[in-house]
């Protein structure tokens, strides 16, 4: 009796000192390893910057602190628009960056973060994640050796600090505005003369007369870029994207390399963070509007024969830029497809209640 209670003990004894060694051992078989994540934006944005450091921090807490991915801020690496080359190239493992900054490359990549007159944040991620968007964009990231993952959303989006108010299309003739990507294009279309300028430099090219107008992201943004000082109006919406998707695109091979938990991780923290930011703008672009506008802003809407005729130079670059990029002629006719969809629904249920609600809780 005694020889088996002993033996049932050693047994016992001999699992749980095998479980003990072997938990350890398979969390120290993963190697450690070192990525470097360029960014488009200031340090001083706590929320587009602050998410690509909350993305580098949870993958590293997915991890044991194994996958260490450090985020630098623009320029520190590279200038902000060489983020992409520099992931293409393996200089860089990864990036953080609104993809319509090289439409210069591919102008297919406006997809992935968003056209004029788009979809919405929710309708975006439904036509990334489930109306096969994300499979025809990494279809075309593939060829640069490039593999993309949306990690963010900053919202709809301001018109823009204008120095001067803008009433008609004529007043956009000549004008020189801080605006990149498919809304430069559009914009060029109406008369005004896009500029790409980093975040950084945008205060001092207001301040010096040196353009005219820019737009950047939002309230809160905005205010920390200071911009209220230096363009009294402030235009809304920013009818360049529907809303503006963020992405991290990785370097192909690097991608391939991690382990199979460290591709997880790094998937699952960059859907956290795709919900995440949405929330911290909706969160604090309120509070940041009332403060500008108390500072003196000027808020203004852009009136019909703006909207009209912005709306109208977008269908007619969707047509153009179709004709010459094989690419975007493959990838418009199912987002259309899918944007009139969205837009039939969200007009039955969403736009009927949030007309009626917003209207009903901000009644004087």
């Amino acid at each position: 009796m005694q020889r088996r209670r002993f033996l049932t003990q050693a047994a016992t004894m001999s699992g749980a000192g095998l479980s003990a060694v072997a938990i350890p051992a398979i969390a120290q078989s993963n190697p450690a390893i070192k990525w470097r994540m360029s960014t488009s934006w200031p340090k001083s944005l706590n929320t587009i910057y602050g998410s690509a450091d909350e993305l580098c921090k949870r993958v590293a807490a997915l991890t044991d602190g194994k996958f260490d991915i450090r985020a630098f801020p623009s320029g520190e690496i590279v200038p902000a628009q060489q983020n992409m080359d520099a992931v293409s190239n393996e200089a860089v493992e990864c990036n953080h960056v609104l993809s319509t900054f090289y439409v210069g490359k591919n102008t297919a990549l406006a997809f992935d973060t968003g056209l004029s007159f788009g979809m919405n944040a929710r309708q975006h991620n439904a036509w990334l994640y489930y109306g096969g968007g994300m499979d025809m964009l990494r279809k075309v990231y593939a060829k640069y050796g490039i593999l993309n993952f949306t990690c963010g959303n900053v919202g709809v989006q301001m018109g823009g600090w204008f120095r001067k108010e803008i009433k008609t299309v004529a007043d956009l003739k000549g004008l020189k505005m801080r605006i990149g990507g498919i809304g430069g294009m559009v914009m060029s279309k109406l008369g005004a003369i896009p500029q790409q300028i980093p975040a950084s430099d945008i205060y001092s090219a207001l301040e010096k007369g040196t353009i005219d107008a820019s737009e950047w992201i939002g309230p809160y943004d905005d205010e920390k870029l200071g911009l209220n000082k230096v363009a009294p109006y402030y235009y809304s919406p920013g009818w360049w994207e529907g809303s503006a998707s963020i992405t991290t695109m990785v370097n192909q091979k690097a991608f391939n390399a991690l382990p199979a938990q460290y591709k997880a991780a790094f998937e699952v923290a960059c859907n956290e963070q795709n919900l995440k930011m949405l929330a911290h703008y909706d969160a604090v672009n309120p509070g940041a509007l009332r403060r500008l506008i108390a500072a003196g802003a000027q808020l203004r809407y852009f009136s019909k024969e703006i909207m009209d005729a912005s709306y109208n130079a977008s269908q007619e670059l969707w047509t153009e830029l179709s004709a010459k990029n094989p690419d975007f002629a493959t990838i418009f006719p199912d987002w259309k497809k899918f944007q009139q969809e969205e837009a039939i629904w969200f007009r039955v249920a969403e736009q009927s209640l949030d007309n009626y609600t917003f209207a009903a809780v901000t009644r004087r």
